[in-house]
């Protein structure tokens, strides 16, 4: 499916305008929070679960995916500690994560890609880009991007303070201020930064956390472009029992992320024909101090501290109403100093570059045909290049009352490279047996698709089918002392997704079910146990509900109930049912205040996301929140 805008926020906007999709969306996501100024909530913004923050943590770009019905996130501890988001069946490494028009890697691991210290309030909500968006935009993702762009400053601020169960306790401010240019109209200048930390015991035993984050920025703006100057820190200190591995020992994390950031976005053209060009420069610097086992650090333990370079830019260019190109590139290096890789493998660059032309016509005055038909690009200093070939072809039918239908027909090849754990390792001991003859995996996406659009209500639907060749898994033998070894695997997977949004009075709803099926073939006899590719969902639902009881109070729940597939590692059931639940009270007294009482798995649900590694508990936290 395209990637599509969802929104449980109806409030002002025809519901249309909220699932239009467009590439360069976030120049016109200026979400206003309900409690500044008692101003009504406005945003063309999409949301695809009700609620949007944590319970045991702060807010950050990844918090509730695990309810997001487009995207299978399968956490240790929690999503904000440990993250590998999946999308379709894919792994954690399938999938990337796009800032501007910048990836971000990390080329270790894809377990690190979620480390974004970037503040929510700066980032527009994500789209996930599959198919040819995918294989257009997306970088080293052969499967799907989860895309963020940058906010406009507005001027506003909030301060937090949180507490909760396992003894955790949390502390946030955030503030911006935005400056308007008497003499030069239309241009302002703003001014973003946040402070968040937070710690606890941790759901279950030897679960514990500490994390922190500051970030901040500079933004330049006028009514066709805006430039923004950002850098952000990270320290996450977290542990868990087989986080990584099953041998039932407490091992912890302890990582430190930088990111610097320059992005500039500009509109350009005459009215009816606009174009647009965005692009982004980033180094990020990630720092991992991994330990096996709490209780003796000195049986093993892994520093790893990985630096990426990178210029990416993209945009469309119109040459007439009916014909325009839509392009992307991206240039990265990177370079690793490690304590366990085997240091011949240490530094690669990556390049890509995607050229989709696209052409569309009237058939008449309700219906219109949109044709994209390009190829991609990718080649690295250390692996063999690869040629793609991306098209779609979509229908689009206006039936009044912001009414449409669409339908669309699509085939797009992606591709990537493995990290350097998985093919700069040992071959042959260790925790962690890599493989040196990996290749460049390839995917290739056919898909049918239908949106169905109406003032009230939403449905967007689609199948699709995924041949993933020379795809890196880490499997696991009974026999192995490794606790999990690098192996390419061929897998074709059959999907189907629905996902419903329907606006009542007081309430909005989101409902999705996913289906997939998988065929693998490893080559070799000595995989007993699968913990990514085959760690998926045959099927999949979700709910989220936003129900505004009286004007001062609101209720979000969020629910996800999974059959997942059979794994030789899993301990317990292979069903789970999950639901974040909260409330919040805005006393009409005190304009601005929030109190919002919440709890993430209220069933106390303890199904292992990673097959092998325990389940999170139950977190109940009380949070008190001023904006101005």
């Amino acid at each position: 499916m395209r990637h599509t805008t969802l929104s449980l926020l109806f409030c002002t906007v025809p519901f249309a305008a909220m699932a239009a999709e467009s590439v360069d969306t976030s120049s016109a996501n200026v979400g206003v929070n309900s409690n500044e100024k008692g101003v009504e909530k406005i945003t063309i913004e999409g949301a695809a679960t009700a609620n949007d923050k944590p319970v045991g943590t702060f807010n950050s770009p990844i918090s509730n995916l695990e309810y997001d019905p487009r995207v299978d996130l399968q956490s240790r501890n929690m999503a904000e500690a440990q993250a590998d988001v999946t999308i379709r069946g894919g792994i954690f490494e399938n999938t990337g994560f796009r800032i501007g028009s910048a990836t971000l890697i990390d080329p270790q691991t894809g377990h690190y890609f979620a480390e974004i210290p970037i503040a929510p309030e700066m980032l527009t909500k994500p789209s996930i880009f599959t198919g040819v968006d995918n294989a257009l935009y997306g970088v080293n993702s052969s499967v799907g991007t989860v895309s963020y762009g940058w906010r406009p400053i507005q001027t506003a601020g909030s301060v937090s303070l949180g507490v909760g169960n396992n003894n955790f306790n949390l502390q946030r401010v955030h503030g911006a201020v935005k400056h308007a240019f008497d003499d030069l109209p239309g241009w302002s200048v703003g001014v973003e930064g946040e402070y968040s930390r937070s710690e606890s015991d941790g759901t279950i035993a030897n679960g514990d956390h500490d994390f922190e984050r500051a970030s901040g920025r500079i933004q330049l703006a006028s009514e066709d472009s805006q430039t923004d100057l950002f850098y952000g820190f990270q320290q996450k200190f977290f542990g868990w029992p087989n986080l990584y591995t099953p041998f039932n020992v407490n091992e912890t994390e302890d990582i430190q992320t930088r990111l610097v950031m320059l992005n500039h976005k500009q509109r350009y053209g005459e009215k009816g024909m606009v174009n647009t060009f965005e692009v982004s420069a980033y180094y990020r610097e990630n720092d991992d101090h991994y330990v096996f086992s709490r209780e003796n650090p000195e049986a093993f333990q892994a520093f790893h501290e990985t630096q990426v370079e990178s210029l990416a830019f993209s945009g469309t260019h119109n040459i007439s109403q009916s014909f325009g190109i839509n392009y992307a590139a991206q240039f990265t290096a990177d370079d690793i100093t490690s304590t366990t890789l085997e240091n011949n493998f240490t530094s690669r660059d990556y390049y890509k570059i995607s050229v989709v032309p696209e052409y569309r016509t009237q058939v008449n005055s309700n219906e219109s045909l949109t044709v994209r038909l390009g190829g991609a690009f990718d080649d690295t200093n250390r692996d063999d290049d690869r040629l793609s070939f991306v098209g779609d072809i979509s229908w689009l039918a206006q039936t009044g009352n912001n009414a449409s239908r669409t339908l669309y027909l699509s085939y797009a090849e992606a591709t990537q490279v493995a990290g350097y754990t998985a093919v700069g390792g040992s071959t042959s001991s260790g925790l962690f047996r890599s493989n040196n003859q990996l290749q460049r995996e390839v995917s290739k996406n056919l898909e049918f698709g239908a949106s169905f659009d109406e003032s009230s209500f939403k449905v967007d639907t689609a199948l699709f089918y995924r041949w993933d060749n020379e795809l890196t898994d880490w499997t696991y033998s009974f026999d192995s002392t490794s606790a999990r070894s690098a192996n390419p695997v061929d897998i074709e997977t059959l999907g189907i997704e629905l996902i419903a949004i329907k606006r009542f009075d007081s309430a909005d709803v989101v409902a999705s079910y996913t289906y997939l099926d998988k065929s693998e073939d490893y080559r070799i006899d000595e995989v007993d146990a699968s913990f990514y590719a085959l760690n998926y969902p045959p099927h999949r639902a979700t709910l989220g509900v936003v129900w505004f009881a009286t004007d001062t109070v609101e209720v979000r729940i969020d629910n996800e109930w999974r059959k997942q597939e059979t794994n030789a590692l899993r301990n317990g059931d292979d069903s789970a049912f999950f639901s974040h639940v909260a409330l919040t009270y805005s006393p009409a007294q005190i304009e601005g205040l929030n109190l919002v009482i919440a709890v993430d798995n209220l069933w106390d649900e303890r199904f292992e996301e990673i097959p092998g590694t325990p389940g999170r508990g139950d977190q109940y936290s009380a949070t008190v929140t001023y904006f101005w």
